[in-house]
């Protein structure tokens, strides 16, 4: 009886240690491979929803700028060279309680800066991040026929080591109750 057990045992086929060792090495190369590919596209869109979220608040802060000037009677600012901030006087028609308001930029850490909006209430709100230019204000006041015009360049980088990412948002707003001289 024992006899025919040990038989039938050798007569069964099985896999070797050499082969399991090496199916095994395999399919860890293939999941390594398969983990990797997975890890570097959610950095990939986490890095793309960082950057898409930076030039949306950075539209919205242009946006926000240009309605507000559209509407202000004045800014102090130095004429024709590029500053940090601004301060924007605004009429008692235009919309909110704000009769000014102050845009400046704060660095943040190394080649960042932060675009804040501080209205009468000095209570200072973000409106757009990773800036890579701690001047991005140039006021022209106004000269002979025309109005004040302030140039808004708005450079947004999530990574500032690598200049290829860099998205600029450039416009020129002129303040149409300026006084024409």
């Amino acid at each position: 009886m024992a006899l025919r057990r040990l038989t039938k045992l050798q007569g069964e086929a099985g896999f070797s240690l050499t082969e399991l060792v090496t199916v095994m090495a395999i399919l860890g190369i293939v999941l390594v491979g398969i983990t990797t590919m997975f890890s570097s596209g959610v950095r990939a869109e986490m890095r793309a929803s960082r950057e898409f979220q930076a030039q949306q608040n950075a539209r919205l802060a242009l946006d926000r700028i240009r309605r507000e000037l559209h509407c202000a009677s004045a800014i102090s600012a130095a004429n024709g060279v590029a500053v940090s901030t601004i301060t924007v006087t605004l009429p008692a028609v235009c919309f909110g309680s704000d009769t000014t308001a102050t845009y400046a930029t704060v660095s943040t850490g190394t080649s960042r800066w932060e675009l804040r909006r501080t209205g009468n209430s000095g209570t200072p709100t973000t409106v757009a991040d990773y800036l890579t230019s701690s001047t991005p204000f140039t006021y022209y006041v106004p000269a002979s026929g025309t109005l004040g015009r302030l140039s808004v360049d708005i450079p947004v980088n999530v990574n500032p080591t690598d200049q290829s990412t860099e998205w600029r948002l450039q416009d020129d707003i002129v303040l149409r109750n300026t006084t024409r001289l």
